[in-house]
């Protein structure tokens, strides 16, 4: 069931965000990941790459803290929740920006930004460029992102 859950999800990305680049094809074929190696990669902390590339990454991320502001320059992130719930804090005004690296930022705070509480099922897009906050995580939240880069 939760494969079938996460194919519909795919599709329905793909459907009503048909510029975001998630590949149907790497490389010289198909990219395919059997269900029970997505599953066991939430096993491991932070994000887990299950599939790279330049335009699109695919990753697991299993959080069991708070986390830090983030602002990704070029990167939407496509978040599917798998599995426990959070409350995130996304958009409004980052407060004292600063670059940790190019194309990443982080923040001291968020101002008027809208506030979600995730659990499993849940869908949310946060465009680049968004400053987004995982807040409080209520024991642990796994959930799968897709990052569609730009170039």
């Amino acid at each position: 069931m939760k494969l079938r859950a996460l194919a519909s999800f795919l599709f329905g990305v793909l459907a009503v965000y048909p510029n975001v680049t998630l590949p149907l094809k790497a490389a010289d074929g198909p990219v395919y990941m059997e269900s029970q190696r997505v599953l066991d990669n939430f096993g491991k902390q932070g994000g887990n790459p299950l599939i790279p590339g330049d335009a699109y990454r695919v990753q697991t991320d299993r959080r069991t803290a708070n986390g830090n502001i983030e602002i990704h320059e070029k990167e939407t992130d496509i978040f599917y929740i798998m599995d426990g719930s959070a409350t995130i804090v996304v958009g409004g005004t980052a407060v004292e920006p600063k670059t940790t690296r190019p194309g990443q930022m982080t923040a001291k705070d968020i101002a008027n930004g809208q506030t979600y509480n995730l659990k499993k099922g849940d869908v949310l897009v946060i465009p680049a460029g968004q400053p987004h906050w995982f807040k409080q995580v209520n024991g642990f939240i796994n959930y799968l992102t897709i990052k569609s880069v730009k170039p």
